[in-house]
């Protein structure tokens, strides 16, 4: 049995870059970045950053190209494929990318502008938290 299917979650590196093939159909393709933390022998928490070329294809790449950004997050699903092909001086080339099926966009806030300090602290005083005494509350009443 043989399977070949990749699950990323992760952050555009660069803003989408759409083209069409000479069929006419359109082609997306971005950078991700994934992140592993772990911990190394001396207990020191480490953090590894990989990074991922993606393309898509059709509707899905219509709708990357229209909705993701630099920054944002997203999951992709999709497989894996190496390209091969000789470069302009003749030397041979390969690039292997995630071939996205599925994509699933992350929150409209992700990658974007947030608010600033004085936005939030605008928001936060238009909430108001009840004030409890603790005269008002008997332990009798507390249920076990």
């Amino acid at each position: 049995m043989n399977l070949n299917k990749v699950f990323l979650i992760g952050r555009l590196t660069r803003d989408p870059e759409i083209r069409s093939l000479p069929s006419g159909q359109q082609v997306v393709s971005f950078g991700m970045a994934t992140d592993r933390h772990y911990q190394d022998k001396s207990g020191q928490k480490q953090q590894k950053t990989e990074f991922h070329n993606v393309v898509a294809f059709g509707k899905l790449a219509d709708i990357a190209g229209r909705y993701l950004t630099k920054g944002s997050l997203t999951m992709i699903e999709g497989r894996l494929q190496t390209r091969s092909w000789q470069d302009s001086s003749g030397a041979k080339r390969n690039r292997t990318e995630i071939v996205a099926e599925r994509m699933q966009l992350g929150p409209k806030t992700a990658g974007k502008v947030f608010p600033s300090r004085e936005q939030e602290a605008q928001e936060s005083a238009k909430e108001e938290i009840p004030v409890v005494d603790e005269e008002e509350i008997d332990v009798k009443d507390i249920p076990l």
